[in-house]
Order: structure tokens, then C-alpha cells, then sequence
């Protein structure tokens, strides 16, 4: 799963401290937008790379092209390993100017801030708020950070871009109300509802979230397939990677065949997307829905 998506072990943390107790932050250029950027969230380090300023070394660099996909990170990236017990040996030894992080991670913060200047940005937070307009944002705040306000205004513009442009590609299916999941197991799924940068993308893109129970704030809640029955008309959506037993298993499960979506045919599979991303996985995710649903007849 996403760096984000783990859980903080007490064991990590308290490794972290004493690994930490002599840091002391390296050098930075008087003045000057730092360079040397280090993150250990998906989303910042997802948005570093259009702004021009790649990361030297991100959280599970090794789980990148399984959960983000694109933008592609280029290689030489030094792996940290997972963002809660990250080598903070390494990263000290990298001499960054600048580390990443978010409130999920805020334990670490006095750690981190021994090694570099620490910036924490919040997307996925319990408050008011969801996360495509806090993505807007953190991204307008960090072009400013390491001085790519123009690419950062960009990136904003080119994200609109492709919102308005998927609506308009989906003008038929305006409305639709779509499920969004993915598989845990042959009984189980996340689907994703309100706070979920997918729903911000889904209501941006002209369609209507079929899911309206509760959810956490990262904006999903984990829920037996019984539970999609109560909107037979939507459309379902999931999201890969999953397991090919679990498409066996569905295939011959009563209940899963007894589902409305599933008898009229409105499964579709959409490749993998970042779902607790920013605006790069915003695009990414709108395009794969265009795509996913160009060829769906608009009703039925």
C-alpha cells in the first residue's frame, strides 16, 4: 500500500528517536530555493516532479510504479524505505535542504527537523475540507517553497484542464452514480465516498458518488459487498491491483452474481490510480475514468 496507508508502530518511532539523537541538519544555500528535496509522502513527491524539482529520495521508492504508476519517478531515487521507520542514517547522509512530510507522520517531526527543514502539508485531515482543493493549495505553497510558482500555477491549470475535458467526454453519463472500490477479499471492498480526492474527481467529472454511508478521513470505509446493493442502478468501478483468485472467487459467489451492476453488466476495471494522492493522481485517476467509461452505454 501506499507510504501513507501504514500504520506508525510505536517500535519505529522510538527507533527513529535514537538513531536521531546526535542529527544534526546538514548544510543549506543562504538564500537560495532548496534543491535537495527529500519526501516521504506519494502525493508531494508525486507533485515535486512536474514542477521540475524531482526528489532525491523518497518513502518506498519500490512500491512507486505499483501505486502511483505516473508521473514516472526517474531512476537514481534513493529508497528510505517505509515512511514511519524510514533509514534516517541515509537520509541524514544525503544532506538534504528541504524534507516533506504530513500530519499523518507529525510524530516524527522534532526527528526529522534535526536532520533538515521539516514542511508539513495536510491533505488528508480529519477537519473540514477535501483534498482536491487542499491539493491546489499545498501545491501553490510548495512551488512558492522551492521557487516554481509558475509551474506550480501550471499544474493547477493543467489539472483543471483535464477535469473540465473528462466532463465534457462524459456529458452522457452525467449523473451516473458510480461505485468506486477496491477488493480487500471476495467479501470485502473500500469504497471510496465523501473526503476521497476519487469522489472530489468523480463530482469534478460530472457523476454522482453512489456511496453516501460513512466513511474515515482518509474518505473510505471498508465494507461487505452486501452493503453496494442498496444503489442496484450504479455503476461499479474497481480499482486494480487484484488478486486473480479473488475474480475467480467472485465469478462463482451467489451473492456477488446476486448484485444489480453485476447482472446488467456495469463492472469495470480501471488500472491503478493513487488514491490518496494530489493533483498528478487527480489527473491520472480522471483520465482512467474517462477512458473506463467512453465505451459504457450511458444508461443501462
Amino acid at each position: 500500500m501506499p507510504a501513507s496507508a501504514h500504520r506508525l508502530t510505536r517500535r519505529g518511532l522510538l527507533a527513529a528517536a535514537a538513531s536521531c539523537a546526535v542529527l544534526v541538519p546538514g548544510p543549506s544555500r543562504a538564500g537560495a530555493a532548496p534543491a535537495r528535496v527529500v519526501s516521504l509522502d506519494y502525493g508531494l513527491a508525486e507533485t515535486l516532479l512536474p514542477l521540475g524539482v524531482p526528489p532525491i529520495a523518497i518513502a518506498e521508492a519500490d512500491q512507486w510504479a505499483t501505486w502511483v504508476v505516473e508521473p514516472a519517478m526517474p531512476p537514481g531515487v534513493v529508497n528510505l524505505g517505509a515512511a514511519q521507520e524510514a533509514n534516517l542514517e541515509l537520509l541524514h547522509a544525503l544532506k538534504p535542504e528541504l524534507i516533506l512530510t504530513t500530519p499523518y507522520l507529525a510524530p516524527l517531526g522534532p526527528v526529522l527537523a534535526r536532520i533538515a527543514r521539516t514542511e508539513s502539508f495536510a491533505i488528508y485531515t480529519p477537519e473540514p475540507g477535501t483534498p482536491y482543493p487542499r491539493s491546489v493549495d499545498a501545491t501553490r505553497r510548495l512551488g512558492g517553497m522551492i521557487g516554481r510558482e509558475s509551474q506550480a500555477q501550471e499544474l493547477i491549470n493543467a489539472s483543471a484542464a483535464r477535469m473540465a475535458a473528462t466532463r465534457a467526454a462524459l456529458a452522457s453519463h452525467a449523473g451516473t452514480p458510480v461505485f468506486l472500490v477496491s477488493f480487500m477479499d471476495t467479501r470485502h471492498v473500500r469504497v471510496y465516498g465523501a473526503k476521497s480526492l476519487f469522489d472530489d474527481v468523480m463530482t469534478l467529472c460530472g457523476l454522482a458518488n453512489a456511496w453516501r454511508g460513512e466513511v474515515n478521513y482518509w474518505g473510505f470505509a471498508t465494507v461487505g459487498i452486501e452493503q453496494l446493493a442498496r444503489a442496484p442502478e450504479a455503476r461499479l468501478i474497481y480499482v486494480e491491483p487484484i488478486a486473480a483468485d479473488v475474480l475467480a472467487a467472485l465469478a462463482r459467489s451467489p451473492l456477488w452474481n446476486s448484485l444489480g451492476f453485476v447482472r446488467a453488466g456495469r463492472v469495470h476495471a480501471m488500472p491503478p490510480a493513487l488514491m490518496f494522492g494530489m493533483l498528478p493522481s487527480a489527473m491520472r485517476f480522471a483520465g482512467l475514468l474517462g477512458q473506463t467509461l467512453a465505451g459504457a452505454p450511458a444508461h443501462g
